[in-house]
């Protein structure tokens, strides 16, 4: 690929990852919602391979989320933000949806799709719907809820 082309992608990645931070910041969406789309253009010209591209740009968004995730928790936990039983209900069940989402990578490019499409359009009708009152709950559920 010749050094412009190189120079163009460079700056529209670094565009997508300003809009992203922008609207994850705005809005509180996932940066995922944003990048995952194009990482796949970006994939598209770079011509890796249609087979994988899907699985390479869901596996590199994620793999932004771990030092992303170490951030935040250090920040929260210096500020008494921290939940300690949160964080031990949580572990295994983080752990072990790791070790199936790993077993998912072997998983069609349009599963990914489909599941990126489904999950941004829940996203997108409770931000056009903008209701405040979608609460859950007030409080934490128990420790089998917690752990599911």
């Amino acid at each position: 690929m010749p050094f412009a082309e190189l120079v163009w992608l460079g700056l529209a990645v670094t565009a997508a990852g300003v809009v992203t931070g922008l609207l994850a910041g705005l809005f509180g969406i996932g940066g995922g919602a944003v990048i995952v789309p194009v990482l796949y253009e970006v994939f598209r010209i770079l011509d890796v391979p249609e087979a994988v591209r899907m699985q390479l740009c869901v596996g590199t968004s994620l793999a932004i989320i771990v030092p992303t995730a170490i951030r935040s928790y250090r920040a929260h936990r210096a500020r008494g933000l921290v939940i300690p039983e949160v964080i031990r209900s949580w572990a295994f069940p983080a752990v072990a949806g790791v070790a199936v989402g790993c077993a998912a990578a072997v998983a069609p490019g349009s599963l990914f799709k489909a599941a990126f499409v489904l999950i941004a359009g829940i996203i997108a009708a409770k931000l056009l719907a903008g209701l405040e009152d979608w609460v859950l709950s007030d409080r934490l559920p128990g420790r089998l809820g917690m752990t599911g």
